[in-house]
């Protein structure tokens, strides 16, 4: 199962997180290892993803910080060369990584390293040594264990359970290590500045409605951002900036309106009539052009009502989106 769950990943590493993209599968390392996946996530940070492969989740755990030990120190040119190598094509990682992240590869990679070890069963042992090194000292390490299951039909379905939340394992990386990178505010200082700024019922409103229609969510040094998954990339689809807001202007959003129209199967129009009055067209980082996947609009939720117009109104109610177990395709069994 170890051998397949990895081709399943490697082939849809949104089976394990959304947030991730593949650049190597046995990678050869500088004192005679090879790994399993890497995987860069949005900020450029490498991933090693290791599998159990008949070894103890003790064995594991020790091979991957191993791992990490060569990972640490690999250079932006390392990086750039597994990646183009793996994709088969020269100056392939900015592609693919603007593709997957809808941003620009950084200029610095690799700034942190994350580990994450697929097991079919954590032993106490291995979940203290995690735990201990997680959060005394920030190291990006996580577990994951996957259940596997095959209903009547012959559908294969994993049912995925991570030891330590993702987003608490990043936090940690960022506060306990020396990283010069800000790390995101937490949902609760997010949630404070809204209430502060005197806008606090609204986002609570949206964040709760929005994050049941899209598929994720993550925060930056200013901003919550909800994300959908389509076509295996991560997409940003609506923000909502409450260092930006305030009582007289309202609740300040940015929304990619040709996205979102795309996620939710709905005419880009309807959705453009349900968005607050105060508005205007914006596109992320280029030339305004209204059928760019960059472009939308940025404006404010000025009352409840609006707010309530946008998450009631019968559009959304047709598309919950409450993300399920993940189903393999039937190709791969």
């Amino acid at each position: 199962m170890e051998e397949r769950l990895e081709k399943w990943l490697e082939q849809d590493i949104s089976i394990l997180s959304d947030d991730l993209l593949v650049i190597g599968r046995q990678v050869n390392t500088d004192f005679g290892g090879v790994t399993g996946l890497l995987c860069l996530n949005y900020n450029g940070d490498i991933y090693i993803i290791e599998l159990e492969r008949d070894k103890t989740p003790r064995e594991v755990t020790a091979q991957t910080l191993d791992y990490a030990s060569w990972i640490s120190s690999i250079s932006n040119e390392k990086i750039t060369e597994i990646a183009n190598s793996y994709f088969g094509e020269d100056n392939a990682l900015e592609r693919y990584f603007k593709e997957k992240f809808d941003k620009e590869l950084p200029d610095i990679l690799n700034e942190n390293h994350n580990m994450i070890i697929i097991a079919s069963d954590i032993d106490s042992s291995s979940e203290r040594i995690i735990q201990y090194l997680s959060q005394n000292y920030g190291v990006g390490i996580n577990a994951t264990t996957f259940q596997y299951f095959q209903d009547i039909g012959g559908r294969e379905l994993l049912a995925r359970v991570f030891l330590i939340e993702p987003d608490q394992v990043e936090y940690r990386t960022q506060t306990k290590t020396k990283s010069k990178r800000k790390p995101p505010l937490t949902y609760e200082e997010l949630q404070k500045t809204a209430y502060d700024k005197g806008v606090g019922e609204m986002y609570e409103k949206l964040v709760n409605e929005l994050g049941s229609i899209l598929n994720g969510k993550h925060t930056t040094r200013s901003s919550i951002a909800f994300v959908g998954s389509m076509n295996r990339s991560r997409k940003t689809i609506f923000s909502l900036i409450p260092t930006d807001s305030n009582r007289d202007a309202g609740r300040k959003f940015q929304v990619y309106i040709n996205k979102l129209s795309e996620y939710l199967n709905i005419d880009k129009d309807d959705l453009i009539r349900i968005l607050p009055q105060k508005k205007n067209a914006w596109i992320y980082d280029g030339v305004y052009d209204p059928q760019s996947e960059w472009a939308g609009y940025e404006g404010f939720f000025e009352n409840m009502n609006e707010v309530k117009l946008f998450i009631t109104s019968s559009t959304f109610q047709v598309f919950p989106r409450s993300r399920p177990a993940y189903k393999l395709p039937l190709r791969l069994a």
